[in-house]
């Protein structure tokens, strides 16, 4: 009489865990830290001090305002009839190098935020920190400490320079010192936070920067060829809010006997900067990248 065959137990498929204790959590060796601000600051920062545009740029910005203000005094100080400036503000032979510079500041900015659209790095950017608005914050906060940096060094070093050479001007006041050094710093690193977030609304290098540059220089240029009485008002506001004038006023050397006068075009700048960052930010939030 043959024996019953019991059947052999089967192994279970290698895709099937064997039976056995639940296994213990995954606990990862690396730190999970909650992301803020700070970080993106930081990951901007380590961006902006890598690529070879911010090297160019600042430094073709340093030696414009440096150089040219430099000349400047020196020209003027070669000219005994002319160094004798009686009560005009000698902090404002700086103006013709920060107007020059500021081309340099324009680029810079929009190149901030318009070449990452351009090379497809923005992608990058927004997986590693997806909240849109702290990436646009982080950028202008970078920028404009950057900016504002860079500039009050090179107009402080100018103004300086400038005032010794010129023995037989006056001596500036300090109200006059602050507003020709921290006070054009500040508008300055304004107007090139402008042009970044301008590069963040239209996403291409090119045509930010050649807006950017019609807003400075184009109203100067057309209010010069106004000839016409009846728009002597549209050629007076050109010449008044035009960002070359606006940029004298911080010498006491305004274009115009009226329009912004003090620090009107702080805060005329800071405004127009707050609009801007509103619509890159509602833009921002709503296109793809």
């Amino acid at each position: 009489m043959s024996t019953p065959q019991h059947p052999m137990p089967q192994a279970a498929p290698e895709w099937q865990a064997p039976a056995g204790p639940p296994h213990a959590a995954y606990s990862s060796p690396i730190p999970v830290v909650r992301t803020h601000l700070g970080h993106a600051i930081a990951s901007e920062w380590t961006k902006i001090k890598s690529i070879r545009s911010t090297m160019w740029t600042l430094g073709v910005f340093v030696l414009l305002v440096v150089g040219i203000g430099l000349l400047t005094g020196l020209l003027v100080a070669a000219n005994s009839s002319d160094a004798d400036l009686g009560d005009e503000n000698p902090l404002g032979l700086g103006f013709f190098g920060l107007l020059l510079g500021n081309m340099c500041l324009i680029t810079l900015g929009v190149l901030t935020t318009a070449s990452e659209y351009g090379t497809g790095m923005i992608r990058t950017t927004m997986t590693a920190c997806p909240t849109r608005g702290r990436v646009l914050a982080a950028k202008s906060l970078v920028f404009f400490a950057l900016a504002f940096v860079v500039t009050l060094v090179s107009s402080g070093l100018v103004a300086l320079v400038q005032v010794g050479l010129l023995d037989e001007a006056r001596e500036p006041t300090g109200a006059e010192w602050f507003k020709g050094t921290v006070g054009v710093s500040l508008y300055l690193a304004l107007l090139g936070l402008l042009a970044l977030l301008i590069g963040s609304v239209i996403r291409h290098s090119a045509g930010a920067i050649t807006i950017m540059i019609a807003a400075v220089l184009a109203p100067l240029v057309i209010a010069l060829f106004m000839f016409s009485s009846s728009l002597e008002d549209v050629r007076q506001a050109l010449f008044e809010y035009s960002i070359p004038n606006q940029l004298s006023v911080f010498y006491s050397n305004s274009l115009t006997e009226t329009g912004p006068s003090g620090w009107d075009p702080l805060w005329i700048m800071l405004v127009a900067v707050g609009a801007a960052f509103a619509g890159a930010y509602v833009l921002l939030e709503r296109r793809d990248v």
